[in-house]
């Protein structure tokens, strides 16, 4: 197995994971919580603090994305959160349906940790940014935004990858100064069948 910059997890570990995201999810539409594990009874990487995106998708658009950038939960626990908040709280999207559920489609990163970037221009880092290898975030100006690795499928370009990032974080597309904050990260992503 490859090893990655923030986990390695076994393809039965990575299909628990996107099992219990699902009934999450399932229980979140039932009562409004989302599913809470016994960490003491799961494996010990699945108790590992990790930072974690559940993303959902339904026929290839973007459904629902939230997750955190920092290690607060176990990873088990973390993915249950994420995709309930996913689902049912983010503020983009009308909360997922119970009628819809069947035709989501579950995608969970397991984020490396932040590697802060100091970087003397945009030029540099357009650059050096790793295209289907690095996330990033920025913050400037009190704005702050990221994207996942899996968003330069959508966006191979580094010159539009940093400029859609920009204007997610509410700054100009070309936005460059002395006090930008970048940090990059990587991920281990993997989806349901």
């Amino acid at each position: 197995m490859p090893h990655f910059p923030c986990i390695d997890l076994s393809q039965a570990q990575r299909r628990q994971l996107l099992h219990n995201a699902r009934r999450s999810i399932e229980l979140g539409l039932d009562t409004g919580a989302p599913l809470q594990l016994d960490i003491d009874e799961l494996e010990p990487v699945l108790r590992e603090p990790a930072a974690v995106f559940v993303t959902l998708t339904q026929a290839g658009d973007l459904r629902g994305c939230i997750g955190s950038l920092q290690a607060q939960d176990a990873l088990a626990q973390a993915v249950a959160n994420a995709a309930f908040n996913a689902a049912l709280r983010d503020r983009r999207f009308a909360r997922v349906g119970s009628t819809e559920l069947d035709n989501i489609r579950i995608e969970i990163s397991v984020l490396s940790k932040l590697q802060g970037w100091q970087l003397d221009s945009r030029e540099s880092l357009l650059r050096e940014l790793r295209p289907g290898i690095d996330g990033l975030l920025i913050e400037d100006r009190g704005q702050r935004a990221t994207f996942l690795p899996q968003v330069w499928e959508k966006i191979p370009s580094a010159e539009r990858f940093v400029g859609q990032l920009m204007l997610k974080a509410g700054l100009p597309a070309r936005h460059w100064s002395s006090s930008i904050q970048l940090h990059r990260y990587q991920t281990l992503s993997f989806v349901e069948n």
